[in-house]
């Protein structure tokens, strides 16, 4: 699983800009769920549920968002 949060902490500015995007950002839902998981950090992983559950509504724009300015999801 480390190996997964290296891939995805590695991609591209693009990449994550567009994974960013309404729709895609489940995918970085995921990835705070597993980095919760790895890193054995609890909030971090509620954080990743509450993407799930409210990303494809509200979440992607905070995203999208601090990719842009971060060139990189904060809250990660």
């Amino acid at each position: 699983m480390k190996d997964l949060i290296k891939l995805v902490d590695d991609l591209p500015w693009i990449v994550k800009i567009i994974l960013a995007l309404p729709g895609l950002d489940i995918v970085w839902a995921i990835y705070r769920i597993i980095k919760g998981y790895v890193k054995k950090d609890g909030v971090l992983l509620i954080i990743g549920v509450i993407w799930v559950l409210l990303g494809l509504a509200i979440t992607w724009i905070f995203d999208l968002v601090t990719t842009i300015l971060y060139k990189h999801p904060k809250l990660t």
